[in-house]
C-alpha cells in the first residue's frame, strides 16, 4: 500500500483528517514565528546571542513536558485543543507592541509561553487520535503528522520572511495569531462527542498502577516515565529516539563548519542540503504508515536509525554529489523512531496517563537534540569536523544494531498478556 492511499484512509477518517488540517494550519504560523523571531530580535538588538535565544526560548518548556502534558490527562482533550489555539492565538497579538530593543522582552515572553501551550496541545492531540482513531490508521497519521510539519517548515519560514520584509514583524505576529484561531475552530469541529482525561475512559480499564487513584501531584508528574520504564515496547525505543535526536543535534552543530571545511561552500550552501533534508523528512511520512503495517516498529526504527547514521558519516566526505544524498538520508532516516516511538506510545498506554506519557516521551527524545546543538558547537571548533561526523555515524549504526536486536528477542518471545489484550482493544477501537 503506498503514501498516496495512506493519505486516503487518514483524510476519510473525519476525526484524523480534522486533526491533521488543524495541525497543518497551526503548524504553519508556528513555523513562519521560529525563523522571523529570530530576524526581528536581530534587527532590533543587533545581538547574535539574543536572536539565537528564540530558538531556546520556544524549545525551553519541552523541558516541563511531564507537568504540561498532565493537564492533557485532566481535561476534555477537544475543548483544551480548542481553547489552547485561542490562548496562542491571544498570546501572539499583544506583539504588535515590540518595536524596539526595550520591548524585546515581550517577544521572548510569548515564545516561552507559545512554546508551553504547544507542548500541551501535542499532548492532548496525540491522546485524542489514540482513541478516536482507529488503531489501523495511527502510523498513518503519525507520518502524515511528520509530513505536514516537516511541509510547513520548508514553506512557512520563507512566507514569514518575506512577510517580515514587508511589513514588519507584528505582521506575523498576527498572521500567527490567526492560524491559531482557524486552528481553534478546525478542533472545536472535531466530530468527537467527549474525549475523557484521566480515569474516563474505558479503555484498559484493568487495575495497574497507571491506573490507580491519584496520588501526589509529584506521583502523578511520574506516572508517564514509569509507564516508560516499566513497558518493554516503550523503553527500547524511546531511548534509542533519545540517542538519535543527541546524534542530530551535534550534526546540526556542525553543519556549517561541514560545508565550510569539508565541501568548501559558502554558508547559504546550507540552506540548499536542510531543504533537501526537509523533502526526506516529508517523504518518510507518506512512507511510514504502509511501512509500519509490514515492519515491527523496532525494525522501522532501526532501519531508520542506520539511514540517518549513514547519511551523517557520508558527510565525512568533501564531495558536492555526496552531500544532497547525504542530506537526504539523514531527513529520510531521522523522522523514523520518532514515528514509531509516537505510534507505539499511542497504542500501549492506558488512556489515564496517555498524555503525561506522550509529553514525556517527547522530552526524552527531544531534550537530547539542544544539549548536544550546546555541546558541538562546543566541539566543532576544537574538533576536526570529519571526526565528530565519523563518530556521529558510528554510534548511530551501534545504536540501530542494538535496537534491531531487541527485535529479534522481542519476536522470538511470547506475547504478554497485557500485550495481547491490547491488540485486541486497538482493533475494536472507532471513531
Amino acid at each position: 500500500m503506498g503514501g498516496g492511499s495512506a493519505v486516503v484512509r487518514v483524510l476519510r477518517d473525519r476525526t484524523a483528517g480534522r486533526c491533521l488540517a488543524g495541525v497543518v494550519v497551526s503548524g504553519f504560523g508556528t513555523s513562519a514565528m521560529w525563523l522571523t523571531a529570530g530576524i526581528w530580535v536581530k534587527s532590533l538588538t543587533g545581538s547574535d546571542s539574543l536572536a539565537a535565544l528564540t530558538v531556546f526560548a520556544m524549545w525551553a518548556p519541552v523541558l516541563a513536558g511531564p507537568a504540561l502534558g498532565a493537564l492533557a490527562d485532566r481535561m476534555d482533550r477537544k475543548v483544551l485543543l480548542a481553547r489552547g489555539n485561542v490562548v496562542m492565538a491571544c498570546l501572539l497579538v499583544p506583539l504588535v507592541l515590540v518595536d524596539s530593543g526595550r520591548t524585546v522582552w515581550l517577544l521572548f515572553a510569548v515564545l516561552v509561553l507559545h512554546g508551553a501551550s504547544g507542548v500541551v496541545l501535542d499532548a492532548a492531540e496525540s491522546a485524542l487520535v489514540a482513541g478516536t482513531v482507529p488503531a489501523s490508521l495511527l502510523a498513518d497519521f503519525n507520518g502524515l503528522r511528520m509530513t505536514a510539519n516537516e511541509g510547513m517548515k520548508l514553506v512557512a519560514p520563507l512566507a514569514g520572511a518575506g512577510l517580515y520584509v514587508r511589513f514588519g514583524g507584528p505582521a506575523v505576529a498576527l498572521l500567527a495569531a490567526a492560524t491559531c484561531a482557524l486552528a481553534a475552530l478546525v478542533f472545536a469541529k472535531l466530530p468527537v462527542r467527549k474525549t475523557p482525561g484521566a480515569g474516563d475512559s474505558p479503555r484498559d480499564s484493568a487495575p495497574g498502577p497507571e491506573s490507580a487513584p491519584p496520588g501526589s501531584w509529584r506521583d502523578e508528574l511520574a506516572a508517564g516515565l514509569r509507564r516508560i520504564r516499566s513497558s518493554a515496547a516503550l523503553r527500547p525505543l524511546v531511548t534509542a529516539g533519545a540517542a538519535t535526536m543527541f546524534l542530530a543535534g551535534v550534526n546540526g552543530a556542525v553543519t556549517f563548519a561541514y560545508v565550510d571545511e569539508v565541501l568548501g561552500r559558502a554558508p547559504a550552501y546550507a540552506g540548499v542540503l536542510y531543504a533537501v533534508q526537509g523533502a526526506g523528512s516529508v517523504a518518510v511520512g507518506l512512507l511510514a504508515g504502509p511501512l509500519l503495517r509490514r515492519l515491527p516498529e523496532r525494525v522501522f526504527a532501526a532501519g531508520g536509525i542506520a539511514l540517518f547514521a549513514l547519511g551523517v558519516g557520508a558527510r565525512t566526505l568533501s564531495s558536492d554529489a555526496v552531500a544532497p544524498a547525504a542530506s537526504a538520508a539523514i531527513g529520510f532516516g531521522l523522522p523514523c523512531v520518532l514515528v514509531a516511538a509516537m505510534t507505539a506510545v499511542q497504542r500501549e498506554t492506558p488512556d489515564a496517563v496517555l498524555g503525561r506519557t506522550a509529553a514525556t516521551a517527547g522530552s526524552l527524545m527531544t531534550a537530547p537534540n539542544a544539549v548536544a546543538l550546546a555541546l558541538g558547537a562546543g566541539l566543532v571548533a576544537v574538533v576536526d569536523v570529519r571526526v565528530l561526523t565519523a563518530s556521529a555515524g558510528v554510534a548511530g549504526v551501534l545504536a540501530a544494531v542494538a535496537l534491531a536486536a531487541g527485535a529479534r528477542r522481542r519476536r522470538g518471545a511470547p506475547a504478554s498478556p497485557r500485550r495481547r489484550r491490547g491488540t485486541r482493544r486497538g482493533r475494536s477501537r472507532r471513531p
